[in-house]
């Protein structure tokens, strides 16, 4: 019985500095080099969130995740081309060993602010 094909997560982090339709370009792109070569199983847009330290005087990032199947050359022109495509600030390709937990869906909710305080009359 032949094994099933390995799974991967590419997680980038893009400059939330960066044009909206940048950043989209730089997803569809990936999601066409994935398609090409292989198969995309989920993705996850886990929005702008702050980073655990400052990357590039940045401290926040647009965080998406993408899990897919692909050959091993597929993870190579996905490495090289996020290397130098101009607004990814981080990426990094994971191999999932069989049985991982599936990732969190989509972006955290945020607690309901504060009601703000009654204003005191004098």
């Amino acid at each position: 019985m032949a094994a099933p094909p390995p799974t991967y997560d590419l997680v980038l982090l893009l400059d939330s500095n960066a044009p909206d339709d940048q950043r989209s370009k730089i997803i569809s792109d990936v999601e066409g080099m994935i398609t090409r070569a292989g198969e995309i199983v989920s993705k996850h847009d886990w929005g702008v969130r702050p980073t655990a330290y400052e990357i590039r005087h940045k401290a926040d990032a647009d965080y998406h995740l993408l899990q897919f199947h692909g050959p091993a050359s597929l993870l190579e022109d996905l490495q090289r081309t996020l290397r130098i495509t101009d607004g990814v600030t981080r990426f990094r390709v994971i191999k999932l060993a069989p049985g991982t937990p599936p990732p969190p869906d989509g972006r955290p909710e945020r607690a309901p602010a504060e009601a703000p305080a009654a204003a005191v009359e004098s």
